[in-house]
């Protein structure tokens, strides 16, 4: 008896020929896993990058020539901006919007590394280095030792004063001791959330709830719950441009007098849509209203993408948050340099409590999650406060890439739907964060996108919304026009 075997697939030899051949196994993946049942178990934004993920190995697996897979498969799930892999540049080599030279200038591409076909300098890497040395110094003179326990767990006191005096250019007054460093604004979240409930429990409480507004970042929902708190999801409208408004905040507030925390994104993951000062300014009108009320109201305002946006129109909206006397007191700011810098994986992230007695109060959250804060990452978090400080240009810089990238992105996705019919509308965004959010026509979700398309987005489930809509991040790759 023989047994027979499929022979090898033949790979086709020459881009032209081996695209649409990725486009096959891109629809042979999609289509098979459509035909597994999803458990519910994996955030979708898992699954849409596990897809990715494994429909580019399955490609390295066939020996696809990995020009043609990346023409014809593009990951846009995850909001990092690889920076090694920036290789615009908009105008003069060189100049101003050459984009190409930020990993160096950031200090992340390696001493002759190859970028693009020329190495990095290395100034920017050894930059941060001598600087980490300089801070160290000047933390010992202030008699503070970064290699030993820190009691509070909070960070040192040279960078929380720092970036206490940064909230002053929005308004806010406040003290180093107002602040608490954390590995990223959803570490500071976590222990925010911990703490608050801590605090609840010692008076005999609950928690209470957490009131969180549709479309928004979920990751403060699914953190809340850890900790017992209720969720109260608010679903906004495109006619409302996906914000909540301060008349169904009065109506939610009076309705649940078990919230006990307001979680506002400033300027919105997924959306893009930024909040303007009158809104900001009428939302804490009715939290102050109803502790007027006798149901006072934590604010966690979420500062992820203040700095992606026009920086006079960022500023207004600050001011107008902490505007409202009776409410200001009871805001909580989280912010990092993960997405206004793109340092994501330096996990740079901090809190300011604008009630000084809570900030005491959030102390045991910190010190009983990490005991103290690793002394390196602090001083490689003062480096980069110290190099934005000396060199603005790099943040307008990088604001300018996420606006050139947002561009050219819905330009192509306007290519593409005049070819295949995808999307009901692409919304306009207020010039800010580095995504595009999409109502999909009837029929279609990502997995028809990806298999259409080759372009991975993000499901509106994964934002406590409906799945016609789709996110889209600039992040991870640069935008190619074929």
């Amino acid at each position: 008896m023989t047994t027979s075997q499929s022979a090898p697939r033949a790979v086709p030899t020459g881009l032209g020929a081996q695209r649409p051949a990725v486009r096959e196994a891109r629809r042979d993946l999609v289509r098979r896993h459509r035909s597994v049942p999803a458990d519910g178990a994996e955030p979708p934004i898992r699954v849409m990058a596990r897809l990715i993920t494994d429909l580019e190995r399955e490609c390295v697996d066939r020996g696809f020539d990995p020009a043609a897979v990346r023409l014809e498969i593009v990951n846009r799930t995850i909001g990092d901006v690889n920076v090694r892999l920036i290789d615009e540049c908009d105008g003069e080599e060189g100049g101003p919007r050459d984009y190409r030279l930020l990993a160096d200038e950031l200090g992340i591409a390696l001493p002759g590394e190859d970028l693009h076909g020329r190495p990095a300098s290395g100034k920017g890497y050894q930059w941060l280095r001598d600087r980490m040395a300089d801070e160290e110094r000047d933390l010992l003179d202030a008699g503070y030792d970064p290699r030993i326990y820190d009691i509070q767990g909070v960070g040192n006191p040279l960078l929380r004063g720092r970036l206490a005096a940064d909230m002053a250019r929005w308004g806010v007054s406040a003290t180093a001791e107002q602040v608490a460093l954390g590995l990223g604004a959803g570490d500071c979240i976590d222990k925010i959330f911990r703490g608050l409930a801590a605090s609840a429990r010692r008076r005999n409480e609950s928690p209470g709830a957490l009131l969180f507004a549709a479309p928004g970042f979920n990751m403060p929902e699914l953190q809340a719950e850890t900790y017992g708190y209720r969720l109260h999801r608010v679903h906004t409208t495109a006619e409302e441009r996906f914000k909540l408004t301060d008349e169904r905040l009065t109506r939610h507030l009076r309705e649940n007098p078990d919230v006990t925390v307001f979680y506002l994104t400033v300027t919105n993951n997924p959306t893009s849509l930024a909040y303007t000062p009158g809104e900001l300014t009428a939302l804490m009108e009715a939290v102050r209203r109803s502790a007027d009320r006798g149901h006072p109201v934590h604010v966690l305002a979420d500062l992820a993408y203040i700095g992606t946006g026009r920086p006079d129109e960022d500023e207004a909206r600050m001011r107008a948050l902490s505007s409202v006397p009776g409410a200001a007191d009871r805001l909580i700011y989280v912010n990092s340099f993960s997405k206004t810098f793109s340092l994501t994986g330096d996990r740079f992230g901090w809190a300011v409590f604008a009630d000084a007695d809570l900030s005491a109060a959030m102390r045991p959250s910190w010190m009983n999650s990490v005991s103290c804060l690793p002394g390196e990452w602090q001083l490689r978090f003062m480096a980069y406060h110290t190099l934005f400080a000396r060199r603005p240009e790099l943040v307008e810089k990088i604001r300018g890439l996420y606006r050139l990238r947002r561009a050219r992105l819905r330009a192509q996705l306007r290519l593409l739907d005049e070819e295949h019919h995808l999307f009901e509308k692409i919304h306009t965004d207020d010039d800010a964060t580095i995504y595009l959010w999409c109502r999909l026509k009837a029929g279609e979700d990502c997995f028809s996108v990806l298999e259409k398309t080759g372009i991975a987005g993000i499901p509106g489930s994964t934002f406590g919304y409906s799945d016609d809509y789709i996110r889209f991040s600039v992040g991870i790759h640069p935008v190619v026009m074929d």
